[in-house]
């Protein structure tokens, strides 16, 4: 029997829904990650996970990416089907990925996702440098340890020295987000605050402010902000959510295999500051001028298939 109960929410009504059917989901697979992490890694240790650090056995790393897997799929893919199939019927139209593309945005938004890094870099530097007065000195302390930790179970996670680790990387760290985080912040957040706004502009910079603040990283959130409101103006300019998919993947992998190659000492670890050293500021301004012009082009050719808000 089909369900059309909540196809007539008003926006603000499908935004509280969301958050409920959002802690449902994640509190279902929390206790299917359990019932199945429970047998292989044993009660204790599931229950006692210790703080990731250099020096954590690899047993443990790979229960933190289990739990990792586990929780990207409930909270971010399940529950924008999930979505699309109550507010809509189907789950494909309503998260535009049943939206055809032409075959020219790929290699424009390939080369943007490279040509961009050096201006996002800077931004980050920027943002990373930010001091706070002294009366918010706890909060700041605060907001640094979370990074220092979210830092140290990311550098354990992209401590592989195989094909085989770096390939499971890839599907951790930049396919499972760009799609989920993609469905679920362009596709159902982005869609439901255009239309309380009734603005694609707010919309997107909206849930891109929220997509950032979930990443808990407040010495990074300014560039992913930049990074959440470009994914959703290549959705709303394309009509796909494909694009948008595409543009976050990229962005994740180009990191996650840069760390492999330096961990490697394939090349420098001097990558990862182009843009961002008082050397190369030049790079970071040759790179913004290039992105708006790539913009302006993935805009121009898709011409006529901007999404109505």
């Amino acid at each position: 029997m089909e369900i059309t109960a909540f196809r007539d929410l008003r926006p603000f009504s499908q935004l509280v829904f969301t958050a409920f059917i959002v802690m449902v989901s994640v509190m279902i697979f929390f206790i299917l990650s359990l019932v199945v992490a429970i047998p292989i890694w044993g009660l204790s240790t599931v229950l006692h996970l210790p703080e990731v650090n250099a020096a954590t056995p690899q047993k443990i790393i790979r229960l933190y990416k289990f739990i990792q897997v586990v929780q990207a799929i409930g909270f971010f893919i399940v529950p924008p089907f999930v979505l699309g199939y109550l507010f809509h019927g189907k789950s494909n139209d309503y998260l535009y990925l049943n939206k055809s593309f032409r075959s020219q945005n790929v290699v424009l938004i390939i080369v943007l996702m490279f040509i961009m890094a050096p201006f996002i870099n800077l931004v980050g530097e920027l943002n990373n440098n930010m001091r706070f007065p002294a009366w918010l000195s706890g909060v700041e302390n605060w907001m640094r340890n979370a990074e220092e930790h979210a830092a140290e179970i990311t550098n354990a996670f992209l401590a592989v020295k195989n094909i085989s680790g770096l390939a499971f990387n890839l599907f951790m760290i930049a396919l499972l987000p760009a799609l989920g985080e993609e469905l679920l912040f362009r596709g159902v957040i982005q869609k439901i605050f255009s239309k309380i706004t009734r603005s694609h502009h707010w919309g997107i910079w909206i849930s891109a402010i929220l997509f950032s603040a979930l990443h808990m990283q407040f010495f990074g959130f300014v560039p992913r902000v930049l990074l959440g409101a470009l994914f959703g103006y290549l959705l709303v300019w394309s009509g796909s959510m494909w694009l948008p998919i595409l543009a976050h993947f990229l962005n994740n992998a180009i990191a996650v295999i840069a760390i492999y190659l330096i961990n490697k000492q394939t090349i420098t670890p001097n990558y990862e500051n182009i843009g961002s050293t008082a050397d190369s500021y030049y790079m970071a301004g040759i790179s913004l001028a290039l992105t708006i012009v790539f913009l302006l082009m993935i805009r121009k050719q898709n011409k006529g298939k901007t999404i109505p808000v």
